[in-house]
């Protein structure tokens, strides 16, 4: 299986709800490196797995809209407690909507698989894999 990576960043803010997540409930932000790796079996016609510069405007973009917000006040989240690993879920599908409507190139089309990874920090990260 061949790979590309591309790496961005997203900073919000967010609270939890439930005893299980101390002082977490708290409103607090959040400054996550992201990494979204792509793969395929075999590269493509022009021997590459997705064309990196539209994979990372791609990431940018899935970023942006989350950048910079209180993921409470995200209808879309409502009463949603957005962990890590979820929100490592939710850029996956939204870089699979991408993928499907095309925003990746025709070669983006042979991806089997992509893999979001939000690290916390150095020490804590959580991924989601899913099949394009």
């Amino acid at each position: 299986m061949f790979s590309i990576t591309v790496r961005d960043h997203v900073m919000v803010a967010h609270s939890f709800r439930g005893e299980v997540f101390g002082p977490a409930q708290r409103l607090h932000g959040a400054t996550f490196v992201v990494d979204a790796r792509f793969s395929r079996a075999e590269l493509d016609s022009d021997n590459i797995v997705v064309d990196i510069g539209l994979a990372t405007s791609e990431l940018g973009e899935v970023l942006a809209e989350l950048n910079y917000r209180n993921l409470d006040e995200v209808p879309v989240f409502a009463g949603i407690n957005t962990s890590t690993e979820f929100l490592a879920k939710h850029i996956a599908d939204q870089l699979a909507a991408r993928v499907h409507a095309g925003s990746l190139g025709e070669g983006a089309r042979g991806l089997a698989k992509i893999e979001v990874t939000l690290h916390e920090s150095h020490v804590a990260w959580a991924s989601y894999e899913r099949p394009l």
